[in-house]
């Protein structure tokens, strides 16, 4: 007979720090330009903290032509977007920050680098 495994769900549960860092740069992105700026991707999986940031002024768009303000900053979100997004906005000369999660990013590199 095998031991009965317990699992313990810790309650509630948080987000990742990748995740809080990306919901960080979007809310100070709107403190320091206010609204509206663009989001690239929902910038973390959770309906309600993306509902809450478009009630601040976040508008989420799918690709960087949905962007109507090129004036306006735009935010790459926590999962990262592929090479040719960054250079995209640069040559539409777009403001943007990248909110890529860092353990993101640093599995990207090293694909790179390996593959």
């Amino acid at each position: 007979m095998k031991n009965e495994l317990k699992i313990f769900l810790a309650s509630p549960r948080g987000f990742c720090a990748g995740v809080d860092r990306a919901i960080e740069i979007v809310n100070k992105a709107l403190d320091k330009y206010g609204a509206p700026i663009y989001v690239r991707h929902e910038i973390v999986h959770n309906k309600q903290v993306v509902e809450d940031l478009k009630k601040r002024g976040a508008i989420f768009v799918e690709e960087l032509s949905e962007i109507k303000d090129v004036t306006r900053p735009v935010i790459f979100s926590a999962h990262g977007v592929p090479k040719k997004v960054p250079e995209e906005a640069k040559l539409k000369n777009l403001s943007y920050v990248d909110a890529t999660c860092p353990l993101v990013s640093k599995v990207h590199r090293e694909s790179e680098q390996h593959y």
